[in-house]
């Protein structure tokens, strides 16, 4: 993995591919390269690194109109310039997204046959094991549709094979890929924002479905090589979505798009205090599973404490790495939720189909149109967030927060708490709070610890993920309670201790597992909606109480601002953080 570009057509290729790449780079990567055909050659450039450095060495005035691109994120092989894409083998050139399970069998094949490789990655077998099929099929299609159907793991590639320099081929399975079409040619790529300066129409690859492009035309076909009609998405945002708009980091604009996403999430689903059709009915299911992976896992958690509190109805929530797995105790009265922004996690992906195949109802909550889990589940919830761009989820988490309370509400039939979401002057307060003078008390230090209880429990979790991911710092959250079960041996003097209170019937129990670290000389900050003054904490953010239906919408936007504003005094790269991916295809 990490992002795939590829362009055919009448302009001129490497711009396309060099500006598709970039606006793929929030999905993370560690390396980028590019192959293009010119007077009926490939060429291959390749650099670690940021895309930058790839684009000096290039000359994007290049004469040629085809090309295919990547970035990646290292999964088999270090950091290095010959584990970059693209890869060639014999005449196939092919960029890789995802893990193949069995490329070791594979490549021992390979090799036995006289075949030899230069690098550690899965994907130089992938181009192998092409240029291996072609030498019997003798056929391009029938060769991609033979070679993925040899593959164990998940896909998508964007292939250039010598006999045909006048089209690109691509294929994927559990690996996002689009087609998309502007006036002079057409475009491959991992997600919609890398075509957004050139179209706003597209057309998704369902799993094993191969397509063929030229400049002239595109041709889909199934794994059985049937041609297939598809259908054309439209994106329903604007260019300047994925752009900054005079914010210093993606991070920092989204989080003060939160107001606006709960407005749209909220709008869309009701209309003068009552669901629109856009919501359908829960009513028959007495079970709940809510399956996702990190901050997808935590809100899962959220709607939890929401939908048990307010409709009495059951929930298990699961990490989507481990639902597939295990024993699962559903019926058909379970109903089984998969959050994902992208809709394209690997795991969830696989969670869902696990449940399907078992033959209990789905619900997907994405944010993106078309995705995978969106067309793969029973019903499909949208948040209406907007492209998210920073790795780190911001509004994206405030927006399934809001769908998720919406949920509740509905399966209670307590409609009279709709009211509740007029926030917009709460989220005001909390987005023009300066926390730059508390994130200074922090950020030089190497461990920090959030404790809370029930649903506050869950927004320290969030909250701690948000701080490691961006600054670095080891954090970590603890249920309050559990302090004097061996946690609270780790606090030394001067320990950063940020306590959420927020919850009225628990408040003093949490204060009490303050006043305990306090004593042992923790530096606590307190963030809560009550007020509050004692001497047991040493700074305190202080937010706006509104109902529990919509308290942790309010709560969770200061401890984001909290992590980004420790991650600037850090110096990280706030937006792409080391080792993370915005989209997560592999296991």
């Amino acid at each position: 993995m990490c992002g795939i570009v590829g362009y055919i057509g009448e302009d001129k290729a490497l711009p396309r591919i060099i500006n598709g790449l970039k606006l793929l780079e929030y999905r993370g990567y560690d390396s980028a390269g590019l192959s293009f055909v010119k007077d009926n050659k490939v060429f291959i450039e390749k650099e670690i690194g940021r895309i930058k450095n790839l684009e000096e060495k290039i000359n994007l005035d290049e004469n040629t109109n085809m090309g295919i691109g990547h970035t990646r994120w290292a999964t088999h092989g270090e950091v290095s310039k010959v584990n970059s894409h693209p890869h060639r083998v014999g005449k196939w050139t092919i960029v890789h997204n995802g893990i193949v399970e069995n490329y070791v069998s594979i490549k021992e094949k390979l090799i036995k046959e006289g075949y030899s490789f230069q690098t550690e990655t899965d994907s130089e077998i992938v181009a192998g094991l092409l240029d291996y099929n072609y030498k019997k099929e003798k056929d391009i299609l029938k060769t991609i549709s033979k070679t993925i159907g040899e593959l164990t793991g998940s896909y998508a590639l964007g292939i250039i094979c010598d006999d045909d320099l006048n089209s690109i081929y691509a294929t994927r399975c559990g690996s996002p890929l689009i087609v998309a079409k502007d006036k002079n040619g057409y475009y491959l790529a991992s997600d919609v924002p890398a075509i957004l300066d050139w179209t706003n129409k597209y057309v998704l690859l369902d799993e094993d479905e191969i397509v063929k492009l030229t400049k002239d035309n595109y041709e889909v076909y199934n794994k059985d090589l049937v041609k297939q009609k598809k259908d054309i998405y439209t994106f329903e945002g604007s260019r300047n979505a994925a752009e900054l708009n005079g914010y210093e980091h993606y991070m920092l604009k989204e989080i003060h798009e939160s107001k606006k996403v709960v407005q749209d999430t909220f709008n869309y689903y009701v209309e003068k205090n009552s669901f629109k059709k856009t919501m359908p009915d829960f009513k028959k299911y007495k079970n709940i599973h809510i399956v996702g992976c990190g901050s997808a896992y935590y809100v899962g958690y959220i709607a939890k404490y929401l939908i048990e509190e307010y409709a009495h109805i059951p929930v298990y929530v699961e990490v989507a790495s481990e639902y597939r797995y295990k024993d699962n105790f559903y019926d058909k009265e379970t109903l089984v939720i998969i959050i994902s922004q992208s809709g394209e996690t690997a795991d969830s992906l696989a969670a869902l189909r696990k449940a399907k195949e078992d033959g209990i109802d789905t619900l997907a909550i994405v944010n993106v149109v078309g995705s995978s889990i969106a067309r793969e589940a029973l019903w499909t919830l949208y948040i209406k967030a907007g492209p998210e761009i920073a790795v780190a989820t911001t509004k994206a988490f405030v927006a399934q927060a809001t769908l998720l309370a919406l949920l509740a509400i509905k399966l209670s039939n307590k409609t009279e708490l709709l009211k509740e979401f007029d926030i917009d002057k709460e989220l005001d307060i909390v987005l023009e709070k300066d926390y730059k003078r508390i994130a200074k008390t922090i950020y030089k230090h190497d461990n920090v610890f959030f404790i809370g209880r029930l649903v506050d429990y869950v927004l320290c979790l969030e909250g701690s993920l948000k701080l490691k991911e961006t600054s670095y710092i080891n954090s970590i959250a603890f249920q309050a309670g559990e302090l004097k079960h061996g946690t609270i041996s780790l606090i030394d003097e001067g320990t950063p201790v940020i306590g959420v209170c927020t919850k009225e019937s628990i408040i003093g129990k949490t204060i009490s597992n303050l006043k305990e670290v306090k004593a042992r000389h923790a530096y606590v900050l307190l963030v809560t909606n009550e007020d509050i003054e004692d001497d047991f904490y040493n700074q305190k953010i202080v937010i706006p109480k509104v109902h529990d239906i919509v308290q942790p919408i309010v709560t969770v936007i200061p401890l984001q601002l909290l992590a980004y504003e420790v991650a600037k005094l850090r110096k990280c790269d706030i937006d792409k953080p080391r080792n993370l991916a915005k989209s997560v295809t592999v296991e």
